[in-house]
């Protein structure tokens, strides 16, 4: 049957999973001040002054074991042990150097989807405004502009001379004519 080939005592995916103790606690640190940490180190280490420290260790080693006093010498001609140092040495600074990278891949990342947005609305905005000003235009199509109100208020005038109809002239405005008011009973204005 289809029971007897199932282990009932084996865990089930539908449950979750007991939390397992373990004897020593799990060591807990911050991902960003360690981050931080290796990008510092990362930047270091593509400077000239890190080259040119380790330059100066490495001849002064090698100066060391090579010329120094006999019973002093820890690392003989083959320099094993200057090997196994720069060996452990580049082992932990290509790990950092990838994390120091991963993290501004990340923050590249960010700042491309906010530039994204940022373009994004841009282009709606600048699409909204071309919506407005080519409604404007049609708009202002079929609006009179001063120049036809000029041209049809002269026609008028024209026509009412014609047809014999007094019409008096307005003041142009900065003549000083229309700027007092009228006298009244031989009183000046104060």
């Amino acid at each position: 049957m289809a029971t007897d080939r199932f282990d009932r005592n084996a865990p089930r995916l539908d449950q979750p999973r007991e939390v397992r103790r373990t004897l020593l606690p799990r060591p807990s640190f911050n991902p960003e001040t360690f981050g931080r940490a290796s990008e510092a180190f990362a930047r270091f280490m593509g400077t000239a002054r890190f080259l040119v420290y380790m330059t100066a260790f490495v001849v002064l080693w090698i100066l060391w074991n090579a010329a120094g006093p006999k019973d002093l010498r820890f690392d003989p001609y083959a320099f094993i042990f200057l090997t196994l140092m720069l060996s452990l040495q580049a082992s932990y600074a290509a790990p950092l150097i990838l994390l120091a990278q991963n993290r501004q891949a990340d923050r590249d990342r960010v700042a491309l989807e906010q530039d994204r947005a940022r373009d994004e609305r841009n282009l709606a905005d600048t699409e909204y405004l071309t919506r407005e000003v080519a409604a404007l235009r049609i708009a202002l199509r079929d609006m009179a502009t001063r120049d036809f109100l000029r041209s049809e208020l002269r026609s008028l005038l024209e026509e009412m001379e014609e047809r014999g109809v007094s019409v008096a002239s307005a003041s142009e405005p900065g003549d000083g004519s229309g700027d007092q008011p009228a006298e009244r009973d031989g009183a000046r204005p104060t």
